[in-house]
């Protein structure tokens, strides 16, 4: 087989094939980078401080974390909508 010259080998590869094929890999890279991220972990409820009662009128059932009926996207468990935890942050 002879080697072909350079300009045979531009003419294989146009340079919006080049283009497509590079848009198809950047978009697979990306979509690979975010499934290969790992999904946060909720916090127990001792260490946030959760408690079944309110504080003052601070409860989850309006904070932005609370996630009706029963759970938050911070806390692990159960969550009452009456209870309180220290990283509540009132619904905007």
């Amino acid at each position: 087989m002879q080697d072909e010259h350079p300009t045979a080998v531009r003419a294989r590869f146009s340079r919006r094939q080049l283009f497509r094929s590079a848009a198809v890999a950047v978009g697979a890279a990306a979509l690979l980078a975010e499934t290969s991220t790992p999904a946060l972990a909720l916090m127990p409820q001792k260490a946030a401080g959760y408690q079944d009662m309110p504080k003052g009128k601070q409860m989850c059932s309006n904070c932005s974390h609370f996630e009706p009926p029963a759970a938050c996207g911070l806390v692990a468990g159960k969550i009452s909508a009456k209870g309180w935890c220290r990283f509540y942050a009132a619904k905007s």
